[in-house]
């Protein structure tokens, strides 16, 4: 049986959404149907969460065992925060590394996603939307290249965010965070990858 370690914020937990409906509980309904036996993923994510919140919370978590696989998807509150990508880069770097550990030190198993722009949904009405892309394509820049560095798979949904946000059907009643169709999109691109990394 399969394990797996879902780290995030909002996007990861699914805001909104009942949990069947998030992308890593939708992942793991993939997996099984594949015939790769996954076990429900162990979610450490809450909505709002920065990098420097997550990695309190997986401290006080205190995780001693490792996972078949972990995904990542962390930043847009540092953004949202004005924090600088610097700073990110810093608190990124050390949770990948984290990551990494908890796949049992096997950086092929580690899956990160891109951060999505909030900027094109309703919610962003009236905001200096141009500059939310920018800032987040800075995010997503620095974190692609951490990712590669440490030799795990990056996947590319800002795209998909970008030409869904103002599509009712793939948001939630509060226009900003999505509902399970968009994250069907991320758990379709990542069953693929996770699949043949777990087989090897």
């Amino acid at each position: 049986m399969h394990t797996y370690l879902a780290l995030g914020d909002s996007y990861t937990i699914g805001e909104q959404v009942p949990a069947a409906d998030n992308f890593p509980h939708q992942l793991v309904a993939m997996l099984n149907k594949e015939g790769l036996p996954t076990a429900e993923p162990e979610i450490i994510a809450v909505t709002g969460w920065t990098t420097d919140e997550l990695a309190a919370a997986i401290k006080e978590k205190n995780i001693t065992g490792t996972y078949s696989f972990v995904t990542l998807l962390i930043g847009v509150n540092n953004q949202y925060r004005g924090r600088t990508v610097e700073n990110y880069r810093e608190e990124y770097t050390a949770l990948l590394q984290q990551a990494i550990g908890f796949a049992g030190g096997k950086p092929e198993r580690v899956f990160v996603l891109s951060i999505p722009d909030w900027g094109v949904t309703p919610f962003a009405e009236g905001r200096d939307t141009p500059k939310i892309a920018q800032e987040i394509d800075a995010y997503n820049n620095a974190k692609e290249a951490i990712t590669k560095a440490h030799n795990c798979h990056w996947l590319e949904i800002t795209q998909n965010t970008r030409e869904h946000g103002m599509d009712g059907s793939y948001l939630v009643e509060d226009k900003l965070h999505y509902s399970g169709k968009e994250y069907r999109v991320w758990a379709v691109k990542l069953v693929g990858i996770v699949e043949r990394a777990i087989q090897k």
